[in-house]
């Protein structure tokens, strides 16, 4: 990989970040950190618990810290929370880390992949499909600044991972 010393996978939640980061990072021997994850272990708390008892501007601030301090790493695969990308700071400093790659699904595809989730904070609503839809909205002007996007829908992560590599020539 002659430019990216990471590769930064950013999307809505479900959209298969987690999933597809462990194998590309298994695939090219990198190592996989999860955004969300490290906020956990950083604070003790898990992101519902820190949504309810500090709001999500302030998960957000964690993640504005986190994500200067990743643009430092090399040789990592980066599953990013689905709201990391919309503060412009984050993406710029992915971008300085790597290459970002957004992957993308489908509002009924998110929803049968998380909908019924209680890790979810932002989907604890009575209807969480058309929470989905609004988030995503929402989200979307920050996901059309990332130039590479796969769509994720109906494909096997190992196919989304094989992709990622044979583009990157990895």
């Amino acid at each position: 990989m002659a430019t990216a010393r990471n590769i930064i996978l950013a999307g809505f939640m479900g959209s298969g970040k987690t999933t597809v980061g462990k194998i590309l990072a298994q695939r090219l021997g990198w190592k996989f950190l999860d955004t969300d994850r490290l906020i956990e272990e950083r604070s003790g708390a898990p992101v519902a618990e820190i949504f309810k008892q500090y709001g999500e501007a302030a998960f957000r601030d964690m993640e504005t810290s986190l994500a200067r301090e990743l643009a430092l790493f090399e040789n990592c695969v980066i599953a990013t929370g689905g709201g990391f990308m919309v503060r412009p700071e984050n993406r710029d400093s992915a971008a300085k880390g790597g290459e970002i790659i957004l992957l993308v699904a489908s509002p009924m595809e998110i929803w049968h992949r998380v909908g019924q989730s209680r890790h979810r904070p932002l989907l604890q609503v009575e209807d969480p499909l058309a929470r989905i839809q609004e988030l995503l909205r929402a989200r979307q002007p920050a996901y059309d600044a990332i130039a590479w996007q796969i769509q994720t829908d109906g494909r096997p992560a190992t196919a989304i991972a094989e992709e990622i590599v044979e583009k990157l020539k990895v």
